[in-house]
């Protein structure tokens, strides 16, 4: 099958899938607002192995047209910069939105990073294996000037990773049914690496070390319930 086709399949699939929630009717309850309210500091842990918070580098905020947006779409943020004994450090940027505004919306890195002005060289999806779960994260190889910042990042909403707007799509519609609006997150990591394929690599390292530091309900909330991995 070519591109064009599974394109206007996928296409045609998601307008299915918009007009169904038309007939199910707009959801009223939102998950976020349950007995078991998020906090994205405590999700996450401030050291873990060789890894600390590096508070000796100043907090980079975005653009404020930026700002606004992220304000928009998100109840909170959290962005912090890991640093290990030999000076590796990665970044990491956590979004959680609990329908502000109605919708879930994400601001991906594809939008974020040229809004701020950077180049992005390469995207695709992939898979990698976290927690014994499968699942598939997006990789960005960005550049601005001379600084390359490969990147990961992947979107949970409700207790599904998505990796498409389908995907999404058909979350939301499995949580309409019960007439709730799915809570979500996009968690991102970071790093100066002129070698995108190395920088993905040590992401993936970070990443395994961080979500085994993690408590079973925290790693539940950031990962979905992914398939496990072969």
């Amino acid at each position: 099958m070519n591109k064009g086709r599974r394109l206007a399949i996928g296409t045609g699939a998601a307008m299915a899938v918009t007009a169904v929630l038309g007939e199910v009717g707009r959801p009223s309850v939102r998950v976020a607002d349950g007995a078991s309210r998020v906090d994205i500091e405590t999700l996450f842990p401030a050291a873990f192995g060789p890894w600390r918070v590096d508070n000796t580098l100043p907090v980079i905020l975005p653009s404020p047209d930026v700002q606004r947006t992220l304000d928009k779409i998100y109840n909170q943020v959290l962005s912090r910069t890991y640093v290990r004994p030999d000076g590796q450090r990665i970044m990491l940027s956590v979004a959680y939105g609990g329908d502000k505004g109605g919708g879930m919306s994400v601001h991906r890195p594809e939008i974020c990073y040229p809004a701020q002005g950077f180049r992005i060289l390469d995207s695709h999806v992939e898979q990698i294996a976290l927690d014994e779960r499968r699942m598939e994260v997006h990789r960005l190889d960005t550049r601005l000037g001379n600084r390359r910042e490969p990147v990961t990042y992947w979107i949970v909403i409700g207790d599904r990773v998505v990796a498409t707007g389908l995907d999404q799509k058909l979350v939301e519609m499995r949580y309409g049914f019960r007439n709730l609006i799915p809570d979500g997150f996009l968690v991102r990591v970071s790093s100066i690496d002129g070698q995108p394929t190395r920088g993905w690599l040590a992401q993936d390292q970070f990443l395994r070390e961080m979500v085994g530091a993690m408590q079973p309900s925290a790693r539940d909330r950031i990962l979905g319930a992914a398939q496990v991995a072969a």
